[in-house]
């Protein structure tokens, strides 16, 4: 009888591991093959399948959303479901990164939510929006001296010590006019997102990645766009630095004048938008 119910046992032992087996393998088949599917849809369309799905939305404290409301424009173009989905990523987006407040300034709801959702505009048409070479924002009231190059810096990007630094008062300097094509945070969250795209391999640096080399390959071949784009006045003379500066330059006239941009040069304008996959906002 013990024999018979040790039998019993062990033959439910083997049909459960047998079963977790199968379903494991069931998942990854089903993985890789959505992989694949993803990734036809990818080269054809030059964007994911989808962006937002999550099993639990985040929610912001109501003077967190105030400030979104009340301090930053993009928010305000969203409809009523890209607004919880924006929410919820500047929430999780909060809860992610460290940040760090020197010569004295103290971080606050407003500092953590204008630069977190600066971070979650960029990458709204991401499926990943964490940035992962990001691991802390540390941000001081001015101007700051960097010792990577001996010099008063507004903002920097150090990849080695996964660190977005920031001046607090230039960040809101570049929210202050829409206009001018200007903006500290915007400019220094795509330098992290740019080298970011170079190293990860999801479907959204992905396409981030190849759209760019897209670009740089038609400029580096089309000498007259080239030469447009170097003597118009739209972009400030700092973008022809080297690529890095280039594509910062033109995300922030994308952001704040897309209009303009577009009317102006319409093909750079499409390799912006497929390159960040911005589909709302009236962008």
């Amino acid at each position: 009888m013990l024999n018979l119910l040790v039998t019993k046992d062990f033959t439910l032992g083997n049909k459960i591991i047998i079963g977790i087996l199968v379903a494991v393998l069931f998942y990854i088949i089903l993985n890789y093959v959505f992989k694949m599917i993803e990734m036809g849809y990818v080269l054809k369309q030059k964007k994911p399948l989808y962006n937002h799905f999550y099993f639990r939305l985040r929610r912001l404290k109501q003077n967190e959303k105030d400030i979104l409301q009340q301090q930053f424009s993009f928010y305000k173009k969203l409809n009523n479901t890209e607004k919880r989905y924006f929410e919820h990523r500047v929430a999780s987006f909060i809860k992610d990164k460290d940040f760090i407040g020197r010569d004295g300034i103290v971080i606050n709801d407003e500092i953590r939510v204008l630069i977190s959702a600066t971070a979650v505009m960029l990458t709204f048409g991401f499926r990943d929006f964490y940035i992962g070479l990001i691991s802390k924002i540390v941000v001081y009231p001015s101007a700051f001296y960097s010792n990577t190059n001996k010099a008063y810096h507004k903002g920097e990007f150090n990849p080695r010590l996964a660190a977005l630094v920031l001046s607090w008062e230039d960040f809101k300097n570049g929210f202050s006019n829409h206009r001018d094509n200007i903006n500290l945070g915007i400019h220094e969250f795509t330098h992290a997102i740019h080298i970011n795209s170079m190293k990860e391999r999801d479907v959204s640096s992905t396409i981030f990645s190849d759209s760019f080399k897209e670009l740089s390959s038609m400029l580096a071949s089309n000498e007259t766009l080239r030469n447009k784009l170097m003597e118009s006045d739209y972009f400030r003379k700092y973008a022809f630095t080297n690529q890095f500066e280039f594509l910062a330059v033109i995300i922030e006239s994308f952001i704040e004048t897309p209009q303009t941009f577009k009317a102006q040069f319409p093909y750079v304008y499409s390799k912006v938008k497929q390159m960040l996959n911005f589909t709302m906002a009236g962008y």
